[in-house]
């Protein structure tokens, strides 16, 4: 028996060792198991274990001895017929050990909705020091040699010709960030998959026809165009793109770039697909005597203009106005992930288990991996780019196009979005629309935008996020979990399940202008829902302490001049951007699950509540009908992060950084569409040269 239950035993661990290996988002779930829970998962285990066995030796008619589990003609030598397997436990101990788990568990029946420390505490103490961690690492190299030392340990490859011109670049707009760019060489692994020929045919041919909504940046001898075929509305955006460059342009080589003109992301790869993709190797000759620091004299001639008379080609599939969560948003998940394997027939449930690997408790405590549809099947109906993309022309093919945002999942490659760095939207104070100190604000959460996030029909507009954050705001009934002060333990915390208007929170949350992107009965159906606030200035938003920011088509242009403000930011998306592994939740800005369970909590503990009688309402593990205490405002907690979200954003989220991370990603791709790409790389100069480049 001892035998089996160790085999077992080492079949399961090994199990769970293969599942930590190919799903590492369940890894860092299991990890991120609050230490509490594991105490007490292996304290009752182990009484139950003593227990069960003094049950067995108090009805047993006979000791547990080696005579009755093996059979005589296969005892060992060494083990006596009389041996005891288990060790004889008294009557007396068996009692009381079986006293003591009952009373453990009486002990624990009224603490199992007690919480000691306040999630955020912990979520904000610890974001604090994944970004110094992050900042360490990020900019270790003080030197032009080091940064080439530090690319070729981190890349395993020499950095791309031009390098030093790039380092030159950085450090003169004095750069933070020198060497983690990893969000550029994730983006990239995949086309290392294809031959530069391959990659050069297939931006000529999603260039070819105007009908594929990208537009063409040509650069030749070191200065920049736009190409020929841009629909005239999107023309600010080529032209935004032009302006990014124009610093570093002479240092980039001849070609060609496909800039994607809408809002969603455009490519979406299967897995088995993107896992043969990213398994391609990505060799560099590594000796510095077979490398060369110079682009191949030949590259205009290889990327030849396009034709007037030349065949139109459509490479992508038109998924306009339909939800295409399981045919392009969970396309790249593994085949077994939950978002592949299951579908919510009812989305009007809340899914607890697809919220719980990125979560402690209501709370959103891993931004990166909530952005994840693979543990995520309802996403396919919270969010209009899965319910009902308006402008989606999609491929499951590889192919370079450069887009401003994308969701997880998908293989477009990000730059620095024009919208932001022309000023679309500006953070821009003034005397009749100042930005006050975080504590002088109003004590509210404000937003003001539209229904662009989807196309809705047959009522998809239920499930958009902005549609329900401006419900959840002015006309939820529902109760929603609320962490509040323990009535008889004033330190400690209990959800309790309250309706939004007995919290006392101000949500100054509302559309502005038409509704709009509707069909049908769509759009009397959301006016008389909603309504509609008027319009007002964009620097309005300053007077509030709490802003939030959500997705829109695509990505929100208004969270990088938020960031520079003195407000807190709340942010939810699905959407994620070039800056992405640089900003740290809880330590720059607040995160908020798309399903917005955990908003008014997470409010209510920076912006306070006012003690109210709560209603009754029947729920497992959380407190009903009982005046709960009230949650003083935790406002110096709140301008910490404001205040540091803000002095980030002014040191890397500026329009420098913006054209830094553009340089280096032009170059990477500048040695990905190069023939000699093999043998492309700079190496290290000598110590007096490099001292000379750093004075």
């Amino acid at each position: 028996m001892a035998m089996w239950l160790m085999l077992s035993a080492s079949l399961l661990a090994l199990g769970g060792l293969i599942a930590w290996v190919t799903h590492p988002a369940y890894g860092k779930w299991v990890l991120g198991i609050d230490k509490a829970y594991i105490y007490d998962l292996i304290w009752e285990t182990i009484l139950f274990t003593i227990s069960t066995l003094c049950a067995l030796e108090i009805v047993s008619p006979t000791p547990f001895t080696a005579s009755t589990v093996l059979n005589d003609t296969n005892i060992s030598p060494a083990l006596k017929p009389t041996q005891h397997l288990i060790p004889r436990i008294s009557f007396s101990t068996c009692a009381m050990l079986i006293l003591l788990l009952i009373g453990r568990g009486l002990y624990q029946l009224p603490q199992t909705n007690v919480i000691k420390i306040h999630p955020i505490e912990r979520l904000i103490r610890d974001a604090a020091t994944q970004s110094q961690e992050w900042l360490t690492q990020a900019s270790t190299s003080k030197s032009l040699t080091e940064a080439i030392e530090t690319y070729h340990r981190r890349y395993q490859k020499p950095p791309p010709p031009g390098f030093d011109a790039w380092y030159s670049y950085a450090t003169e707009k004095k750069s933070l960030v020198i060497d983690d760019y990893d969000s550029i060489y994730e983006d990239l692994q995949p086309f290392w998959a294809l031959s530069p020929e391959s990659i050069r045919a297939k931006t000529r041919t999603i260039l070819s026809d105007q009908w594929n909504e990208v537009a063409e940046v040509s650069i030749r001898s070191g200065k920049a165009k736009v190409g020929p075929k841009v629909i005239t509305t999107h023309r600010w955006m080529l032209d935004g793109v032009l302006s990014t460059m124009q610093g570093f342009v002479q240092w980039l080589p001849d070609m060609d770039l496909a800039f994607n003109i809408n809002d969603e992301p455009r490519v979406a790869i299967p897995w088995k697909s993107l896992q043969r993709l990213q398994e391609h190797r990505t060799d560099v000759r590594s000796g510095p005597e077979k490398l060369s620091n110079e682009w191949s004299s030949d590259r205009a001639k290889k990327w030849q203009p396009l034709e007037e008379q030349e065949t139109p080609q459509r490479p992508f599939e038109d998924r306009s106005r339909t939800n295409s969560f399981s045919d392009y948003g969970s396309i790249a998940c593994p085949p077994a992930s939950p978002a592949r394997k299951l579908h919510l027939w009812d989305p009007r449930y809340f899914c607890a288990f697809c919220a719980a690997p990125h979560s402690d408790g209501i709370f959103l405590k891993n931004w990166t991996l909530s952005a994840s549809p693979c543990h995520q099947p309802d996403l396919a109906y919270l969010h209009g780019f899965y319910l009902s993309p308006a402008a989606f022309k999609a491929s499951h093919t590889l192919l370079p196009v450069f887009s401003q945002s994308k969701a997880q999942g998908f293989a477009d490659i990000l730059y620095p979005s024009a919208w932001n760095y022309i000023d679309k939207v500006k953070y821009e104070p003034s005397y009749t629309h100042p930005d006050l100190s975080f504590s002088s604000k109003e004590n509210s959460l404000f937003w003001r935008g539209a229904t662009s996030e989807g196309l809705s029909r047959y009522a998809a507009w239920k499930g958009m996020a902005r549609q329900r954050l401006v419900h959840l705001a002015n006309n939820a009934t529902n109760p929603l979990p609320i962490l509040l002060p323990h009535p008889s333990q004033p330190t400690s915390y209990a959800y309790t399940l309250l309706t939004p208007s007995t919290l006392n929170l101000n949500l100054d949350v509302a559309f502005v202008d038409d509704i709009a992107r509707c069909w049908d009965d769509d759009c009397d159906n959301q006016a008389a829902e909603f309504g509609l606030a008027n319009k007002s200035d964009f620097q309005a938003h300053w007077r509030h302490r709490f802003l939030i920011d959500l997705d829109g088509a695509g990505f929100s242009g208004r969270f990088l001049p938020f960031m520079h403000s003195r407000s807190l930011i709340f942010k939810t998306a699905v959407f994620r951007e070039w800056w992405d592994g640089r900003v740290f939740a809880w330590r720059h800005f607040v995160p908020v699950d798309v399903r917005f369970h955990g908003l008014l909590s997470t409010l209510a503990y920076f912006a306070g509540t006012e003690r109210a009688t709560r209603p009754r309402v029947a729920a497992e593990n959380v407190r009903t009908g009982e005046e709960m205490g009230s949650l003083k405002a935790n406002v110096e907690a709140g301008r910490e992060i404001a205040e540091a979200g803000r002095e980030w954003a002014s040191r890397v989220l500026r329009k420098e950084d913006m054209e830094i991370y553009m340089f280096r990603l032009l170059l990477e791709w500048g040695r990905l569409t190069d023939d000699r790409r093999d043998e492309l790389g700079f190496t290290a100069p000598s110590r007096r040269d490099d001292a000379t480049m750093g004075a």
